[in-house]
């Protein structure tokens, strides 16, 4: 059976699923994650449960096939059965790894009070932080052990590059693909990934499990 995390290998490379208009149901890779990853006319939902329940429910929806798993009754639907979250639809891209050293002075910290770094540590693991003035670049294994990038940049030092700066920075500390979740209303963020060179590959609802006191870092 084709996993959740070849279809991520197979996408990072550009080779995409059949665009059919078809839906792929495909086990989660570990218990935090399940969602639902829309390709160019295909979906893949993974999840643990039933793949009949999956299409049974998309069956009853009056929209587009092709909106169908990230319609929000849907996505309602598949929280309700999971007793899990979602915080939003993120537009998905991915970067390959670039040679050379980082032009940016960066510093490795472990700072778990810092809310980037803590929002990370409940969503990844193996989580790496660097901090250059005024921004902080965070590395770690998430979705189906992707190797996923978060960046922020200080109020004060916006509009001068700094994104796309650490955005950059993160392509030259891996050996590997490298994973980006942007909501696709946070524009600044957007234009800094794409201008790194990260390429969107589709959009993605992530459901974690329930937390008592959600916590998001500001953007």
């Amino acid at each position: 059976m084709e996993t959740l995390r070849d279809i991520l290998g197979a996408a990072a490379r550009g080779v995409f699923p059949a665009a059919d208009g078809g839906t792929t149901v495909v086990p989660q890779h570990r218990d935090r994650d399940a969602g639902v990853i829309a390709f160019t006319a295909h979906s893949v939902v993974f999840t643990d449960e039933d793949p009949a329940w999956v299409y049974a429910t998309l069956r009853t929806l009056d929209c587009d096939p092709l909106a169908a798993t990230l319609h929000a009754r849907f996505l309602a639907a598949f929280m309700a059965r999971t007793g899990r979250m979602s915080e939003t639809v993120d537009a998905l891209l991915v970067g390959s790894p670039l040679p050379g050293d980082p032009a940016l002075a960066l510093t490795e910290v472990e700072d778990a009070a810092h809310p980037r770094i803590a929002y990370a540590r409940r969503r990844r693991d193996d989580v790496r932080a660097w901090t250059a003035e005024g921004g902080v670049l965070v590395l770690g294994r998430g979705v189906a052990g992707r190797l996923e990038v978060s960046v922020e940049v200080a109020e004060s030092v916006r509009h001068r590059g700094l994104g796309r700066a650490l955005a950059t920075a993160a392509r030259q500390l891996v050996t590997e693909p490298l994973w980006a979740q942007v909501a696709p209303g946070n524009a600044r963020s957007t234009r800094a990934f794409q201008a790194a060179g990260y390429r969107p590959v589709g959009a993605e609802a992530l459901l974690l499990p329930q937390r008592k006191t959600p916590v998001w870092p500001s953007e």
